[in-house]
């Protein structure tokens, strides 16, 4: 994507694919603050990030992702 406009670039880095889960072209928006641990190594391996994944709403989550990814794009240019 590295030959793409600011424009281009701010809609799409970060979700180049639609969201697997529901084909959305968008970013979606979870609106949850907490997330299932199957077990405490579970959550263990995610607070102590050697397990990708969310761990809390304000701290991970996918659109947070997107929003990072895209900053990082329009510093590139």
């Amino acid at each position: 994507m590295s030959n793409y406009k600011f424009e281009t670039l701010q809609l799409h880095v970060g979700q180049e694919q639609a969201d697997p889960a529901t084909d959305a072209r968008a970013v979606p928006i979870y609106q949850t603050t907490s997330y299932v641990f199957h077990n405490s190594a579970h959550a263990t391996a995610r607070f102590n990030l050697t397990d990708a994944g969310n761990i809390y709403g304000r701290l991970t989550n996918s659109t947070q992702d997107v929003l990072e990814k895209r900053l990082a794009a329009a510093k590139n240019i």
